[in-house]
């Protein structure tokens, strides 16, 4: 029984080592400076969801193990819109609206990221534009996060399973200065 509670409160830390490299990342001056992304809440939110949804992509392919960590991932990022929501003052009441609605937006994302990948058509900058705010203003912008986010993926993917579940993970690096993922081009 104790060997239980040890296992899910280890698989807790890992989800919350993934969510930060995740936020870390989302949080990149260059998805927002130069790339438009809006540098809002709701900006920030739609790049960490992006993020997240690499990560419960790659989980979903890592096993039984994956799937648990998955599951714990998902639950770390709606205790976190939990706590911000509640940080920014948004009254008690409908906390708990609002963060459903972020959870199913979530997982209506990945649903659409994945089909998006797997079109390899474009769609997946159609799909960031549409979800993304602030791309409106700048739509070919959408087209280099839709590329970042497919070598995100290869990196993620080249990563062997064993350090995403432990949560060890890399993300591509970012030029600051310009939207560049590196060794992409």
């Amino acid at each position: 029984m104790l060997s239980w509670f040890r296992r899910k409160a280890e698989q807790g830390r890992t989800a919350k080592d993934l969510y930060g490299a995740s936020v870390t990342q989302a949080r990149h001056q260059a998805f927002f400076a130069a790339n438009g992304v809006s540098d809002t809440p709701e900006g920030r939110a739609g790049m960490i969801m992006a993020h997240l949804f690499l990560l419960l992509d790659r989980l979903s392919r890592a096993g039984a193990s994956g799937e648990r960590l998955a599951r714990a991932l998902t639950e770390t990022f709606v205790t976190d819109m939990d706590d911000c929501l509640r940080e920014m003052g948004v009254g008690d009441l409908s906390v708990p609206k609002k963060v459903k609605r972020a959870a199913a937006e979530l997982h209506a994302r990945c649903l659409a990221y994945r089909r998006a990948l797997e079109a390899n058509d474009g769609t997946l900058a159609r799909e960031l534009l549409a979800t993304l705010p602030g791309l409106e203003r700048e739509p070919e912008r959408a087209a280099e996060i839709a590329l970042y986010m497919r070598c995100a993926r290869e990196a993620l993917d080249a990563l062997p399973s064993g350090e995403l579940l432990a949560g060890r993970v890399t993300f591509p690096s970012l030029d600051a200065t310009a939207f560049n993922v590196q060794g992409a081009r």
